[in-house]
């Protein structure tokens, strides 16, 4: 959990900073750090994740992505299959 706390850190820290000059490297280091989450973790951490109140920092990011759809867009593109491969995996979409 701690691990996911730092990620969403890092990941709101980038998108202050990055924001305004440089949408898409930003966008696909988050993009490739999710995917990355979603590789190496167990379906048990996915599970344990999911059941627990998402972290402030992590609704400030969803909260960008919904007020951004073009940022929203590219980001659903990148990681959508590799998530949704994972939970289908997990049993956690039929």
């Amino acid at each position: 959990m701690t691990t996911r706390v730092g990620l969403f850190a890092l990941v709101l820290a980038l998108l202050v900073v990055g924001v305004a000059g440089a949408q898409h490297p930003l966008l696909d280091n988050i993009a490739d750090k999710v995917i990355q989450k979603y590789q190496q973790s167990s379906c048990e951490q996915l599970w344990q994740q999911k059941a627990q109140p998402k972290p402030a920092m992590e609704q400030n990011l969803i909260q960008m992505l919904h007020s951004d759809p073009q940022m929203r867009t590219e980001f659903i593109n990148r990681v959508a299959a590799p998530m949704a491969n994972k939970m289908f995996e997990c049993g956690m979409i039929p």
